[in-house]
């Protein structure tokens, strides 16, 4: 905990050492994070790219965190995927594939996986905003039921009580017979 207070304190002077240091230890633990949310590896990318810009203009602006960088990088990852799903419900856009075929794997196998993983993603969204979240944070930050805890603010049984039914939910709606896989 003293090391992340004293990279965010040469963060919030600007150090470029420090503003490095700070991307090269969260960028993998927020990508996977928002990835997660969004299975999209490109827009994955941009999307933990805007936290990153946003974390710089905060530093610039004072309005950096004062107490947690990780705390703070998540609660900037949530937003921005919040925002990105609010735009997307605006545009309505079509999503385009760019997965490249891959000449080991048949058509059939790269069809059924395509419908997998849409299926799941389907499946993500229907559970609530909560759970999502403590998915997100532990499958797809890395969290252990604690840092997820003190993260969004619950007690270690609530999110565990969180993630169970998140689990159930998936498993019941993805179960052979659910009209799932």
């Amino acid at each position: 905990m003293q090391d992340e207070l004293t990279l965010l304190a040469r963060a919030r002077a600007l150090d470029g050492d420090a503003l490095s240091q700070v991307h090269d230890q969260y960028y993998r633990s927020i990508y996977r994070y928002i990835n997660f949310r969004v299975s999209d590896h490109k827009l994955a990318e941009d999307l933990t790219s805007e936290v990153f810009t946003r974390l710089l203009s905060a530093l610039r602006e004072k309005s950096a965190p004062q107490n947690t960088l990780r705390g703070w990088l998540f609660g900037v990852a949530s937003r921005v995927v919040s925002d990105h799903y609010r735009q997307q419900a605006r545009a309505q856009e079509v999503e385009l594939t760019d997965m490249i075929a891959d000449d080991r794997s048949s058509l059939d196998e790269r069809v059924g996986q395509k419908m997998r993983v849409e299926e799941l993603r389907s499946a993500l969204q229907e559970l609530t905003e909560e759970q999502q979240r403590v998915l997100a944070l532990r499958y797809g930050f890395g969290m252990r039921v604690r840092e997820v805890a003190q993260t969004i603010g619950k007690s270690e049984g609530a999110v565990k009580q969180l993630q169970l039914r998140a689990i159930a939910a998936l498993a019941h709606r993805l179960a052979p017979g659910e009209g799932a896989l």
